[in-house]
């Protein structure tokens, strides 16, 4: 059954009297339905709506927090990252953030190899400031990039690395702990039990249950499931830091942590060993661990075939033969020994066939497709959930489980692609449970519990790293004795009597299936702009691709785009995961109520639409075009912004300048210029971009056609108005590579300014018309070549979407190119010098999103340029950045990545920016002018666009 017995739909007395009492302490406490609705759920499958979300800026304001929770009886809940798989960071009262204030390394300590750290500290940001002294924290789930060491405290995560470094229980030395009763200790192994009421009552729990804790706890390294209680048996030394890892928050709040650090190995090398299937694959792990690997990871040529699939051949590098593989991470003292190590593994796998890569860039390669796999195996058949996520079998029994599993799996009619820590005996899967359809949640529970007793029977842990959670702590009296779980209830008595901590997990559980997501997620089919192709055209199964595993938190500096706004803000509400929350609300009609409510607008009024999640996130949530989709459903029929009617109607008004490009330049730039802004809510300090003198359509009447093979040049308005040396540029390189050049016979628009402001139905006959307009040629043989990355992905992207699937939109979008993928299919054709020359390319969102920057890499490398990329976006992002109220924004998300580059760079460099936005920003920002790439190219060939 879907129940939501912990949903408190609207910030009634009780949340109001809650949050007055948190606000008299001082904390930062949010009780709103869009910050409930952001923090209603994790990773997890469960749904469970918060009556507060509290920020601590201190350890003081977590102590009040609790003393306020305590004191009115009010539920608290512990959080890091929010990237909990099975339901533990979630709950019914007050969620408690760390990641956004309480966050720093304190100290590093390269002689004790420790760090002290607050709760909040990303893996991360930790691991960055361990490397210079050549240390690292051993494990390392694949959430590094935003999960918390106070959340894989909670855990006991693991990751890939825990075979050869040990879980989080084994790297924590000491934790500044925070009970349910209010005491606070230091737990440190070999603690005085007489030190503290709290560690007197425990010690007596455990000394009058030895027995049951000594044959039951412990059996073998991935047993997570339930409290790890043999930690404080006499024999290892009352180890209390190791006891409470794992307790999920259950039995009190960690304030801050002291954690052991390992040296990193000076080299490493990766076995990648294929097998016929997994099982085979699971069954040579014996073999190899005598070999003391690093990590032994397992992956299914099934996600292989999904990356290869959404990222193109090039996202994966050579596989040896196989079905299955096993990815074996050796170190060494340096390159040589690592790769004997290496081979010394490939002798003694057993594998079809096998490679040894060495090289760290290929390697990285392949352990994005492992750690991506979560997202990866969802969209595979999607929808996909956790919900049976990490158990974990001694890796002796590992082969015949996962055979055992398939064919349950089988039995129940689902499927599901495992993969994981195969060396520890640890399998991840998502599985297509029905549970939109009638009857899903019961099929849901029969499976979980079949499973669960199908791990009994392997001597196996339900859990292997994530947990219980929700998930499975109703499962655990399959597992457990009662004599094992009176244990627990006595240790949860000994810490939290009044049961306030993170209520409902491990002790006293909530059903397993109750509180669940999506039953509750009614379908939105009606009345849509966009198609929703891949989600059967629902527009709720759309949102609800969101996993919740938060890559969209990540900070650090990468070639990913997602999420700059995030980036910028740290705030959830501003990741695409908090917005796919808040339209998750909405369509289940619970906390948020329709298209036009403040918390939609809230919620979406700063994403760019850079559609950098569209690609970067695993489970493919394009947050461009639902922010679409919600701004024509909110504005269908009604007065709209002034933005929409200036900026996105750019194209239109663009025409009219091309009258007397002067005149209105001039009237632009003064005081009536100002006054226009205002009138088009456009912000005063942003500079307007000034109209050409000539447009490009102008110039190329006036050129004569070069013989060749025939090619259709797509004229944008940015090229044609603002730019035209751009595309005369690109006249040049073509005509250079062979190319007859020519241009659609009357001035054409692909709508996008109309997308991004939601003027869907305007866009849609635009489109329709340029569409029909270049079917023609696309049909006839002809390339299309765009220069503007984001008109480019219209026609690759958003057209099936608005116009529907037909011979004409899949002929278009199948004859569209960039320049780098057009030239690259030139026989014959090289690239003119760039040797010497460095380039800082930042790629258009758009194009890292849709068609993807690997041509144009490739053509830059060909042509000796020394290459360096930005990743993130620009921050203007075509309307947004110039729209009243997005402007702080915009200067904020270009310093996350483009700006401090450009100033590393120096002035010798070329600044490579495809987009007219990002040339505009660099122009406005950085005071640097940018360079498209046929512009790059026709200086280095001698043939300058003038």
């Amino acid at each position: 059954m879907n129940t939501h017995d912990h949903d408190t739909h609207d910030h009634d007395t009780t949340g109001d009297a809650l949050a007055a009492e948190l606000r008299r302490t001082g904390v930062e406490v949010d009780v709103s339905a869009r910050r409930r609705a952001e923090y209603s759920t994790d990773a997890s499958l469960y749904r469970v709506v918060p009556a507060a979300v509290v920020f601590p800026r201190a350890v003081d304001e977590v102590l009040s927090t609790v003393e306020v929770c305590r004191s009115l009886g009010v539920p608290l809940t512990s959080r890091g990252a929010g990237t909990s798989i099975a339901g533990n960071a979630v709950g019914p009262g007050v969620v408690l953030d760390f990641s956004r204030h309480l966050n720093r390394v304190h100290r590093i300590d390269p002689s004790a190899r420790t760090a002290v750290v607050d709760p909040g500290v990303v893996l991360d940001d930790l691991q960055r400031a361990a490397a210079p002294h050549g240390l690292r924290f051993g494990p390392d789930p694949s959430t590094h990039s935003r999960c918390t060491i106070g959340g894989m405290i909670g855990n006991n995560a693991c990751g890939s690395r825990a075979l050869g470094y040990g879980r989080t229980a084994d790297n924590v030395v000491e934790l500044d702990f925070l009970t349910g009763t209010g005491e606070r200790i230091t737990a440190r192994k070999g603690a005085d039990p007489a030190s503290s009421p709290t560690l007197s009552a425990l010690h007596e729990v455990v000394a009058r249950r030895l027995a049951v804790i000594r044959t039951e706890l412990g059996r073998f390294g991935r047993q997570v499931s339930g409290y790890s209680l043999e930690h404080l048996l006499p024999e290892r030394g009352f180890d209390l830091p190791a006891a409470l890892v794992g307790t999920e928050g259950s039995l009190g709040v960690v304030l801050g942590a002291t954690v052991r650090l390992v040296p990193a190995p000076a080299a490493t090398a990766l076995a990648v060993l294929g097998y016929p299937d997994m099982a085979a694959a699971a069954d040579a792990v014996p073999a190899l661990l005598p070999g003391a690997p690093i990590a032994v990871e397992g992956l299914d040529a099934r996600i292989v075939d999904v990356v290869r699939g959404l990222r193109g051949a090039a996202a994966v590098p050579e596989l040896p033969r196989g079905g299955g593989w096993l990815f074996v991470e050796v170190g060494g003292a340096d390159p040589a020994e690592a790769r004997a190590l290496a081979a010394r593994a490939v002798a003694a796998s057993g594998a079809l066939d096998a490679r040894v890569v060495a090289d760290p860039a290929e390697a990285a390669a392949l352990w994005r497709i492992r750690e991506d796999g979560a997202g990866l195996a969802t969209r595979a058949h999607h929808p996909a959930h956790p919900g049976w996520e990490d158990a974990a079998v001694p890796p002796e029994r590992l082969g015949a489980y996962l055979r055992e599993f398939e064919a349950l799996l089988a039995e129940h009619g689902l499927r599901g692609i495992p993969y994981g820590h195969f060396g520890d005996g640890c399998v991840h899967i998502r599985i297509d449970f029905p549970l939109e359809r009638p009857g899903g949640p019961a099929v849901f529970r029969g499976f979980l519990e079949a499973a669960a007793k199908l791990v009994a029977r392997h001597g196996g842990s339900m859990s292997g790293e994530h947990g219980d959670g929700r998930a499975r702590g109703e499962l655990l009296p399959l597992m457990y004795s009662p004599a094992a779980l009176e244990a627990f209830s006595a240790v949860k008595d000994v810490f939290d009597p009044d049961d306030l901590l993170n209520p409902g997990v491990i002790v006293r559980p909530r059903p397993v299936d109750a509180d669940l997501r999506l039953p509750a997620a009614r379908p939105v089919r009606t009345g849509l702009a966009f198609a929703y192709q891949a989600d059967q055209g629902d527009f709720s199964r759309a949102v609800h691709r969101c996993t919740g595993v938060g890559k969209c938190r990540a900070t650090a500096p990468t070639d990913a785009v997602m999420c700059p706004s995030y980036r910028a803000t740290r705030d959830e509400k501003d990741s695409t995961r908090g917005r796919a929350r808040v339209l998750q609300e909405m369509v289940n009609g619970s906390l948020v109520h329709g298209w036009d409510s403040p918390e939609v607008h809230d919620a979406l009024d700063l994403c760019l639409a850079c559609k950098g999640c569209s690609s970067d996130c695993p489970s493919g949530v394009d947050m461009a075009t639902y922010k679409a989709e919600a701004l024509h459903q909110r504005y269908r029929g009604r007065l709209r912004p002034a933005s929409h009617y200036s900026l996105g109607r750019l194209p239109r008004w663009a025409r009219l300048a091309s009258a007397a490009p002067a005149l209105v330049n001039g009237v632009l730039a003064g005081p009536l210029g100002r006054a226009a802004k205002r009138l088009a809510g456009v912000d005063h300090r942003r500079e307007l971009p000034a109209f050409a003198p000539r447009t490009f359509r102008r110039w190329f009447a006036g050129h004569r056609p070069a013989p060749g093979t025939p090619v259709l040049l797509w004229v944008d308005t940015f090229t044609d108005h603002f730019t035209p040396q751009v595309g005369i540029a690109a006249v040049r390189v073509l005509e250079d590579a062979g190319f007859s050049v020519r241009i659609p016979d009357r001035k054409l628009c692909c709508g996008l300014t109309w997308i991004s402001t939601g003027q869907l139905d305007a866009a849609r006959r635009i489109l329709r018309r340029s569409v029909a307009a270049l079917a023609p040629h696309a049909g006839a043989g002809v390339p299309i070549v765009g220069l503007e990355p984001s008109c480019t992905a219209v026609f690759r992207g958003e057209a099936a979407e608005l116009l529907g699937r037909s011979r004409a939109v899949d002929s278009v979008a199948g004859a569209t190119r960039t320049l780098a993928e057009l030239l690259d299919g030139v026989a014959g054709w090289q690239p003119p010098s760039l040797s010497g020359v460095q380039v800082v390319a930042q790629p258009h969102c758009h194009h890292h999103a849709v068609m993807g920057w690997s041509a144009d890499r490739a053509l830059l490398e060909r042509a000796g340029a020394e290459l360096r990329t930005v990743g993130g976006c620009c921050g203007l992002a075509g309307n947004f950045g110039a729209e009243r109220g997005h402007y702080d924004t915009s200067v904020a998300v270009a310093e996350t990545a483009l700006l401090p580059a450009v100033r590393e760079a120096g002035t010798e460099a070329v600044l490579l920016t495809d987009g007219f936005s990002c040339r505009t920003q660099l122009d406005q920002l950085a005071h640097r002018d940018g360079v498209h790439l046929a512009e790059l190219l026709a200086r280095a060939a001698g043939r300058p666009e003038r």
